[in-house]
């Protein structure tokens, strides 16, 4: 026997993983999804906290062969490792709070969590525990790993049996299929 969505009588759980809090006009169009189901449409939300080592990494990469040559060496002692990751912890819980505040302002219900696990992981663990319907990746594009097919998207996509929607944050429906910047305005 399949759930009829439009009876009004149970849940249609949506699991979205974000990177990132999301913006009024991302949770509005998040909503305008699923404005025409008539069950109770619950968001649960995964943030991946940010990884500080990581982190660090990336900014002592950037930084030039001419600045390294003339700084002094940075010590990893010289890093406070655990104020960057309490830093991150922070921004990921405030992050989230944001997130949870667009979607109720959109007129959704939302209920989230930050996780320290591989989000793919978490994503397919999320789904089993609420029997989601639908999973909604959000990010920023990043098109290296889209290419390659190793995004967050494509590995939930192969994981996990549920339609898996992956939108750009900050972007509109036209702009993501091409009738604006999106990502094919490069």
């Amino acid at each position: 026997m399949t759930d009829n969505i439009n009876d009004g009588a149970g849940t249609y759980d949506v699991v979205l993983l974000v990177e990132a809090a999301m913006s009024a006009g991302d949770a509005t169009q998040v909503r305008s999804l699923h404005e025409d189901i008539s069950d109770t449409v619950v968001y649960h939300v995964l943030l991946p906290i940010e990884d500080a080592s990581a982190r660090i990494e990336a900014s002592l990469g950037t930084l030039g062969a001419g600045d390294v040559m003339a700084a002094p060496a940075m010590v990893m002692s010289d890093v406070d490792l655990d104020a960057v990751r309490e830093e991150c912890r922070e921004r990921s819980h405030r992050d989230l709070a944001l997130t949870l505040q667009a979607i109720h302002a959109a007129g959704g219900q939302a209920v989230g969590e930050v996780t320290a696990e591989p989000p793919v992981d978490a994503l397919a663990s999320k789904v089993s525990e609420v029997d989601a319907r639908e999973v909604i990746v959000l990010t920023r594009p990043h098109l290296v790993a889209e290419f390659f097919h190793v995004d967050w998207t494509s590995r939930a996509r192969r994981k996990i049996g549920v339609p898996v929607l992956h939108l750009l944050e900050q972007e509109n429906f036209d702009e993501q299929a091409g009738g604006g910047e999106g990502v094919t305005g490069f």
